[in-house]
């Protein structure tokens, strides 16, 4: 992959126009994104609009992620990843081949930065977000896998999480080909690298910890206890606590069934808004947890519009 790597960097330069071999469309580099597992992803310019091209010497990992995509693209409806935009080869002047395929670049915040600026009333809408586009992902038969903050951006118009990297999506039932040892339940000891939906839910509260704990902290001598003493410690986890247990040490079949449990707490913590309020209540606990609702409300009736 090293090797790889420094081929790509060493062909592709900001302002250089890359033309694809088969449908001749052409790309203008203007910044390298990043590197993922197989190859390296550019923002490009297309045809005069903003674009990410994932480039690599390994077309059959290429293909395999084309077809995620195409995948997802199909499920409810609704795009789950990025929009798939172009796929086709590029042949360096030098003879060399690469394959490459361009999607939907997505622009936003990473969910630490957008928690920070916007509060922790995001949480629970967040949450809810995740476990309806993951209950998808499942009932088309794929699992996340490498599901993690890095692999995670906070869009606007309306306000929303996009997952940017597919790369370590998993059929049910194989083994999960790509994770990062964080948010990994085999890496914990509590559970297989199966992929299977308990698997992206012990990921989906090591995401949420890690807005917390951006240096992550290590295992300790008992890894459960460990966990647990970083929720409790998490005032604003404190409403989901019992979901986020349940789902570290797999007790959630599907994601449904913890969608459903934390849309209890919601709804409990929107009738205890409700109540009439002690003369000792503290104001900014009801005005935050009004915040709390306006922004759920928002979202609902914005998620409702999107296809």
């Amino acid at each position: 992959m090293n090797k790889t790597l420094k081929t790509h960097d060493s062909f592709l330069r900001p302002g250089m126009t890359l033309i694809g071999k088969w449908h001749q469309k052409r790309y203008v580099i203007i910044r390298k994104l990043g590197n993922g597992a197989i190859g390296s992803v550019y923002l490009c310019d297309a045809n005069g609009k903003k674009a990410a091209l994932k480039i690599s010497d390994m077309s059959t990992s290429i293909t395999m992620e084309v077809n995620v995509l195409k995948s997802l693209g199909k499920v409810q409806g609704k795009s789950l990843g990025p929009s798939l935009l172009d796929v086709d080869d590029w042949v360096t002047p030098q003879g060399k081949t690469f394959s490459f395929y361009v999607m939907e670049y997505i622009h936003g915040r990473t969910l630490p930065e957008f928690m920070k600026q916007n509060g922790n009333e995001w949480i629970g809408v967040f949450m809810l977000q995740l476990l309806e586009d993951l209950s998808n992902l499942h009932q088309s038969g794929w699992v996340f896998g490498d599901l993690k903050v890095d692999n995670l951006l906070v869009s606007g118009s309306p306000t929303r999480l996009r997952w940017i990297d597919v790369g370590g999506t998993t059929q049910i039932g194989r083994a999960i080909k790509e994770y990062t040892e964080f948010y990994d339940r085999g890496y914990w000891g509590l559970g297989t690298r199966k992929a299977e939906p308990s698997y992206d839910l012990f990921a989906l509260v090591m995401v949420f910890l890690t807005v917390f704990y951006p240096n992550h902290f290590p295992k300790g001598a008992n890894t459960e206890v460990t966990l647990f003493k970083k929720v409790n410690e998490v005032k604003a986890l404190h409403p989901y606590q019992d979901c986020l247990k349940k789902a570290l040490t797999g007790k959630y079949q599907t994601s449904n069934e913890m969608r459903q449990e934390v849309s209890t707490v919601i709804y409990d913590l929107q009738k205890t808004d409700t109540t009439p309020k002690r003369k000792h209540d503290h104001p900014s606990l009801a005005l935050e947890s009004i915040g709390f609702l306006i922004i759920a409300l928002g979202y609902y009736l914005s998620s409702l519009l999107i296809p």
